[in-house]
């Protein structure tokens, strides 16, 4: 008998499709579909505020085609939660112009593809990254893309091509080829895959999100041509729409473009959710979605002893401040703050490039990308992937699509103790062998501070001038005895000379 795979569940989803009677809507009076916008927008602004449950998202989309015209998408702990919304709905006054021709019920999982350790209870054996991509998976936002596409599917059980007979390793195999299709589309699809089996028709929720709606239907037929697809895929209806806040609920129901020009933010006035970074894959995957993969989200600030706290940013400007008034810590590194997410691995320096150019062209279709580069460590056998971004959303979107780049080890800001992982520098060509040998002496120095744990000076592969400086403490006070420290002071002093401008310094997402 072929292995079934252990899950592990997490929330609940609902999509709830809506067709507007748009008769009715016509000969309403005015007051009527003004109490009915009114009531509509409440109840919408409620949930996607995530107002009537402790955590979860919700958002809401309209629908081209006769299918449907609207689709609101809620993610909820319980299934009683996803019931509240959907009878709340109904008691409003918007209700009475609309039908629900469909609905979809599923639940968020992962499976035993993603880690034995997990399910075994090893959470020794599990690095942050994976615990991070599993919570990812469990409990996952809703991307800020504006565009959507829904689809159920199955896994193929007839006479010829029965997905259920084969072993745990074929189907492993069939998937991360899948799972290898998909990674050609980081950065221009995010998705959320939730499971059916038992909650309705089909065995899967497929939900897709895109800047390019193109991008959606390239990424369904590039998969169709995989074994996964092509002999053991069942497709149910498929529907597509764009986001809009609830406050454009009533220019939507006049007919308007929607999000309407004050409101072009796929987000609304709520600022919306942060999207998960996910390759695309359909079922039990090894690499990607379904249930499978490993995709680190985890956060953190530049400095502080708890990175994950909800504190971070706030401890990181108070070290900035404390820096300035020492007067070494030089500034921010584009004339604002910006966000970095930094990856170390231990795969081939070349190897590693080859990879991160093929996400970065993708990176450069948002505006929000700053910069994405690898830093090979000066005296460690080690890289590290570097991406800035604008918002922390958007680094932390990105962390998903890195953390899938080979050898990847670690995640900066998940480290225990005290990471000032955030200075970069860039060194004058001619001063360059000098800054160099200049680190080499201020590391023999830490190495005899209390509390000091490891430094690395990393060389952008592609610019040898530019560099940043890792470092990692037990605690912050360790850290800041070496920024007071007479040697530290001459060093910044020695510095102004040698760089070409000041210190660069960036917040972890």
């Amino acid at each position: 008998m072929p292995e079934a795979p252990p899950t592990d569940e997490g929330w609940f989803v609902l999509h709830d499709f809506r067709t507007v009677d748009w008769d009715a809507w016509r000969d309403a009076p005015a007051h009527e579909r003004e109490r009915a916008i009114e009531e509509g927008v409440a109840h919408l602004r409620t949930h996607e505020a995530v107002e009537d449950a402790e955590e979860g998202a919700s958002a809401v989309f309209s629908v081209l085609g006769h299918k449907a015209d609207l689709l609101v998408v809620h993610l909820r702990p319980t299934l009683d939660d996803l019931s509240r919304a959907e009878r709340q709905f109904e008691q409003t006054a918007l209700a009475a112009f609309t039908e629900q021709p469909t609905s979809y019920v599923s639940v968020t999982e992962v499976s035993g593809y993603v880690s034995q350790d997990y399910f075994e209870g090893n959470e020794d054996e599990i690095d942050a990254g994976l615990r991070n991509y599993i919570e990812g998976k469990l409990k996952p936002d809703i991307p800020e893309d504006q565009y959507v596409a829904f689809y159920p599917m199955s896994k193929r059980r007839g006479e010829e091509y029965n997905w259920y007979d084969l072993s745990f390793e074929e189907r492993a195999e069939m998937m991360s080829d899948h799972g290898d299709t998909g990674r050609e589309y980081a950065g221009k699809i995010k998705q959320v895959i939730a499971s059916s089996v038992g909650f309705d028709d089909f065995e899967w929720g497929v939900t897709l999100f895109a800047e390019d709606p193109v991008e959606m239907k390239n990424i369904v037929y590039d998969m169709r041509f995989d074994d996964a697809s092509s002999k053991y895929g069942e497709f149910g209806q498929f529907y597509v729409g764009r986001r809009f806040p609830p406050a454009d609920l009533g220019a939507y129901l006049e007919g308007e473009a929607v999000p309407t020009a004050g409101n072009d933010s796929p987000h609304g006035e709520h600022g919306g959710a942060h999207g998960e970074a996910h390759g695309h894959a359909h079922g039990d995957s090894a690499h990607h979605g379904g249930e499978g993969g490993h995709h680190g989200h985890g956060g953190g600030s530049a400095h502080g002893d708890a990175p994950h706290g909800e504190d971070g940013d706030e401890e990181s400007g108070d070290i900035r401040g404390e820096l300035e008034d020492l007067n070494i810590y030089a500034g921010q590194p584009h004339g604002e703050d910006v966000y970095a997410t930094v990856l170390y691995s231990e795969a081939d320096t070349a190897e590693l490039f080859e990879e991160v150019e093929g996400l970065r062209g993708n990176f450069e279709h948002y505006g929000t990308h700053v910069k994405t580069a690898v830093y090979e460590a000066n005296e460690r056998d080690r890289s590290a992937v570097v991406s800035i971004w604008d918002t922390a959303s958007a680094a932390e979107t990105a962390a998903g699509f890195l953390s899938e780049l080979p050898g990847i080890v670690s995640r900066a800001g998940e480290e225990s103790g005290f990471g000032t992982m955030g200075m970069f520098y860039t060194v004058k060509s001619d001063y360059r062998e000098e800054f160099v040998e200049k680190f080499g002496t201020v590391g023999g120095l830490l190495e005899e501070m209390d509390g000091h744990r490891d430094t690395d000076l990393m060389v952008n592969v592609e610019d040898e001038d530019d560099m940043f400086i890792a470092s990692q403490w037990d605690a912050r006070e360790d850290a800041m005895a070496f920024f007071r420290s007479d040697e530290f002071r001459d060093t910044v002093q020695w510095g102004r000379d040698v760089l070409a401008d000041r210190p660069r310094h960036v917040f972890l997402a």
